[in-house]
Formats: C-alpha cells, structure tokens, sequence
C-alpha cells in the first residue's frame, strides 16, 4: 500500500514537470508617433488666420441687451396708448357683434316658429333649435412694464474670428513665426430636416503652407451628419451650433497634429509568461525583462529609452534562444510546441509594438513552418489572422 501511494506522489509530480501554467499580461508603455510631415525643431513656429462668419462677444450681447430694453421703457407709453385704443376699438366691435347675434337668433326664432310641432321637436332633438350665442365681453389687460432681464448667453455663438484662432493648436510648436502659415475658412452651419430629424454641415477649409509651399488644401464637414432627433424648428440653433463648432476645432486640432506633431502615445500589448520554476526560471526572467522594461519606455528621454531597449533585448534573446530548444513532435518534452507557442506569439506582439514589421513577419514565417505541430484555439486563430493582417497591412 505504501509502495503505491509512493508511487502515485511520483507520478503527480512527473506530470507537473511537463505542465507548463501560462498566464497573460497586458503591458502598458508609451511612444513616439511620429508625423506625416516632420518639421525641424529649430522652424517649429506657426501663425493661424481664421476667417468665419463669428465676431459676437458677450460684452456686444449684453450693450445689444440694454439698448433693446432702453427702447422698450421709451416706448412703453406709446404701447400703453395704443392698447387703450385698440381695446376700445374692440369694445367697439363687440357691441357691433352683440347687435349681429341678436338679430340672427330673432331671424332664426320667427322661422323656428312657422315649423309644425314635429320639425321643432326633431331639430330640438337635433340641437339645432335657435340659441342666442353673444361673444365674451373684451377685458383690458394693461401691458406690463419692461423689466431688464440678463441676456441668456448659450442663446448666441459668442465667439469670434480671434477666439477660434486661438483654440488652433500643434504640440510642439510655438506661435511666434510663420514658417507654418495655418489659414482655416469656416463658413456657418447649415441645418436640414430628415424625416423629423436634424442634420447639419459646416464646409470647412485648411490650407497649411511650409516656408511658402502648400501642403495642405482640403475641405472638411461637407456632408451632412446627424444632429438631433427633433426637427429644426425644436432646437436651440444657437447651441447647436456652438457645439459643431466645437467639434469642428477639435478636428482640425486632431488633423494638425497628425501631420505635423510628435506625439507621445500609450498602447497596450499583450504578453505571455510561463510560471513553473526550475526548468523555464528563464523564461521568467525574459518576461520580467521585457515587461519592466517596456513599461520604461520613455520617448521624452532619449537615455532612458535606449537603457530600456537593452534591457528588453536580454528577454528577448532568452525567447529565442528558448526556441532553439523546442522539441516540436514531443509533447511531453519541457520545451515542446506550447511553450513555442507562447514564445513565438510574444516575440511577434512585442516587434509589431515596437513598429518592428520586418523582424515580427519573420518569426511569423518561422512559426508557420511549425504551425503544424501546434494546437491553436479558436481565440488563438484569431490573434494570429490579426496579427498577419498587421504585418501585412500596407496603410
């Protein structure tokens, strides 16, 4: 019994060495992207003229505000005056009506009565027997005096050509020259009814030129894109408009920048590791090379960003040299075609997340020649589909 139960324990612990506990980690780190256009540091300085229908300012709404309610207080006695009149004319009127409806319902009476008994009852029934109907007597209402009440400023766009170029910015650049000259031409919303609902355009052109030579000449917000579920005439206009704008400058901002500005994104990749010790302690060594060391990426910091492609090249140099050890056809070898697996989706992430497109297809083509003997799933599948589509995607 005992030399069964040793046996057992051996057994438990024969497979545990070729079970190889794979987990997955999503790593963040940061780089430069660069622009389509790259400008030398020493002529990063731009100007920006916008030319646009705006030039409201708050301060022109609220005078705009007071000189209207100044002319309603020096008109309001002339209102009043003219109420008066225009209700005695309506008292007028309506003894002038009161007179009409009598003598229609005497008419009416005298050939009610010709009718026999029967005709009578059967308009009666009918609710067509005479009735005098007299209209409501008109009451006065005096108009009431103007009281000055703050302009609602989200009732205009207030904003003009000055303010818009001001919100035009490209990270990195200063505007202090002209070496870009930046000229955006925003014309005003145009709203349209569909079919209940609001729609929109605002035709919008950026010429950006180079020391003197044009780069860029397009014209954006041509179609028209949905606005609101309601038709125009249940929308505040004003509003709306302000927010297209808005719109409008955030995508040029956007559209600038990915022409002309380095940028310092974040992504995200995901990596494997292998937990077992004894055996893969390497292994677990190159995720915490790679891993650590991708997260110090610092596109700001030239020093620092080299210091951490050294140390990721450790890790990665363990990944391949990993691979050499692989016994693809002995499933129960240590380093068999899972741990390949792993390795060899790793090596292709991490190279596509360093724009590595070169060094990534050739661990794909590399990994294709063993596919064979590897089990993908279905999940799997479909990472590698992406990741070949991003290896050979030419846009």
């Amino acid at each position: 019994m005992k030399q069964n139960y040793l046996l057992l324990l051996f057994l438990i612990s024969l497979s545990g060495i070729n079970a190889q506990s794979i987990s997955t980690e999503s790593v963040e780190y940061q780089l430069l992207k660069e622009p389509k256009i790259i400008i030398d540091a020493g002529s990063r300085q731009y100007s920006v003229v916008v030319t646009s229908p705006y030039n409201l300012t708050s301060d022109q709404v609220y005078a705009q505000s007071k000189v209207d309610f100044q002319n309603e207080l020096d008109n309001f006695d002339k209102k009043v005056a003219n109420s008066e009149k225009e209700f005695q004319q309506k008292l007028a009127d309506y003894d002038a009506d009161v007179a009409k409806a009598n003598a229609k319902y005497k008419s009416e009476s005298e050939e009610f009565k010709k009718l026999s008994m029967l005709e009578r009852l059967t308009l009666t029934d009918k609710g067509q027997n005479p009735r005098l109907v007299l209209p409501n007597r008109p009451i006065y209402v005096a108009p009431s005096k103007p009281v000055y009440r703050q302009p609602n400023l989200q009732d205009y766009v207030i904003i003009d050509n000055n303010v818009l170029a001001s919100q035009i910015n490209i990270d990195g650049f200063t505007k202090d020259g002209n070496y870009l000259t930046v000229n955006l031409d925003i014309k005003a919303v145009n709203f349209q009814d569909n079919s209940g609902q609001t729609y929109a355009n605002q035709p919008t052109t950026l010429i950006v030129k180079q020391n003197g030579q044009e780069k860029i000449n397009k014209t954006f917000f041509q179609e028209y894109k949905y606005i609101s579920s309601s038709p125009t005439n249940n929308i505040n206009k004003p509003r709306e408009e302000q927010q297209h704008l808005k719109k409008v400058i955030a995508f040029i901002n956007d559209y600038l920048a990915e022409n002309f500005a380095f940028k310092n994104v974040k992504y995200s990749v995901k990596l494997q590791s292998v937990k077992n010790k004894g055996q893969y302690d390497d292994l677990e060594k190159a995720s915490i090379y790679v891993t650590t060391n991708l997260k110090k990426m610092n596109p700001a910091n030239p020093q620092i960003n080299a210091a951490a492609l050294t140390g990721m090249q450790k890790g990665i140099d363990i990944w391949k040299e990993t691979l050499t050890k692989v016994n693809f056809k002995d499933t129960k070898a240590d380093f068999n075609a899972k741990i390949a697996k792993f390795v060899y989706f790793n090596l292709m992430n991490l190279n596509l997340a360093l724009d590595k497109k070169t060094d990534a297809e050739k661990v794909l083509n590399e990994m294709q020649e063993n596919l064979i003997y590897m089990d993908l799933s279905s999940k799997e599948e479909i990472e590698l589909k992406a990741i070949e589509n991003q290896i050979y995607k030419t846009t």
